[in-house]
């Protein structure tokens, strides 16, 4: 909503680090939460933090198949 009000999109407005996540995902097109978390070099919790802010601006996605879960664009 707020990123709308300004006019901001794509990454427009992220950090550094989101920026990173975000186009990881879209250069792979999809995933793995193992190999995302292995490939930034991110702790857990510093992950779901910068995801949660992704997610919530309608950026990227999390899903589960066959018990992995993989992050994807929206």
């Amino acid at each position: 909503m707020v990123r709308k009000q300004l006019g901001q999109t794509g990454t427009e407005g992220l950090s550094d680090l989101q920026k990173r996540i975000y186009n990881l995902v879209v250069e792979r097109g999809r995933i793995s939460h193992d190999a995302l978390m292995q490939d930034l070099n991110l702790t857990v919790e510093i992950f779901e933090g910068e995801f949660a802010v992704l997610r919530h601006c309608d950026l990227l996605r999390g899903f589960k198949e066959n018990g992995t879960i993989y992050f994807a664009k929206y």
